[in-house]
C-alpha cells in the first residue's frame, strides 16, 4: 500500500510562535543544483487567515499553478521576501555559504521581521533570527512551501531573461540543470558568464 504524501500545515509555525512569542518565517531555496544561474531564496509569514488553497512543495506543482500561487501568496501573506546570490558570490563563498547569504537577504527584504524562521533541510544556517531546521519541510510545513513557490518562480524567470541575454545554451528551457541541451551547448559555445565554472561537471565538459 502506497503512503499518502503529507499535506502542508500551520502546525510547526503555531507551536513555534507560541514558544518564540512572535511571528515565524517559513524559508527554502531553489537553485543549489544547476549548472548555471544564482542561487535564490524565499521567506514568507502567511497569515492563517488568508490563506491560499492549493499551496504545496513547488515540485508537486505545475508551472501554471506555481505562478498563480505567486501572486496570492504575495498579496496575502504577512511578509515576504526574495533574496538572490549571484555566481561569482557562489564561486566565491561555496554554494552552502551563498545559500546562507540568499536566505539572510530574503528575510532583509521583509516588511515584517520574523523571530524565527523555519527552513527546509538539516542544515542550520546562520539567519537574523532563530532557526529551526525541517527535513522535508517544503513537504510539512505550509509557509516553507509558500517559501519554495517564490523561490522557484523568481529564479525561473531570472532564467528565462537569462535565456535572452546568452542565446543558445536552452536557459529558458532546463533553468541552468544538467540536460543533454545544456551539454551539447557548452561543449559548442563554451560557458557563459552565469556558468559555475569551477564545478566538476562543467570542468569535465570542457576539458573532454
Amino acid at each position: 500500500m502506497i503512503k499518502a504524501r503529507p499535506i502542508p500545515t500551520l502546525t510547526l509555525e503555531t507551536r513555534l510562535s507560541q514558544r518564540v512569542g512572535g511571528p515565524v518565517c517559513g524559508v527554502d531555496e531553489a537553485g543549489r543544483g544547476p549548472w548555471a544561474g544564482p542561487v535564490t531564496a524565499a521567506a514568507v509569514i502567511l497569515s492563517p487567515e488568508h490563506l491560499p488553497d492549493g499551496i504545496d512543495d513547488s515540485k508537486a506543482l505545475s508551472a501554471k499553478r506555481r505562478d498563480t500561487l505567486e501572486g496570492e501568496i504575495k498579496d496575502h501573506a504577512v511578509a515576504w521576501g526574495v533574496g538572490f546570490a549571484s555566481v561569482e558570490e557562489i564561486e566565491d563563498l561555496n554554494i552552502l555559504n551563498a545559500t546562507g547569504l540568499a536566505m539572510c537577504r530574503a528575510l532583509e527584504a521583509m516588511a515584517v521581521a520574523p523571530v524565527a524562521a523555519l527552513v527546509d533541510g538539516n542544515y542550520r544556517f546562520t539567519l537574523p533570527c532563530e532557526v529551526e531546521t525541517v527535513v522535508g519541510g517544503d513537504g510539512l510545513s505550509l509557509s516553507i512551501a509558500a517559501a519554495s513557490i517564490l523561490a522557484k518562480t523568481a529564479r525561473d524567470r531570472l532564467m528565462v531573461e537569462m535565456d535572452a541575454l546568452y542565446p543558445g545554451y536552452g536557459f529558458a528551457g532546463h533553468k541552468g540543470y544538467n540536460a543533454p541541451v545544456h551539454q551539447a551547448a557548452l561543449r559548442t559555445l563554451g560557458p557563459s558568464p552565469i556558468h559555475r565554472k569551477s564545478w566538476a561537471p562543467i570542468r569535465a565538459l570542457l576539458t573532454e
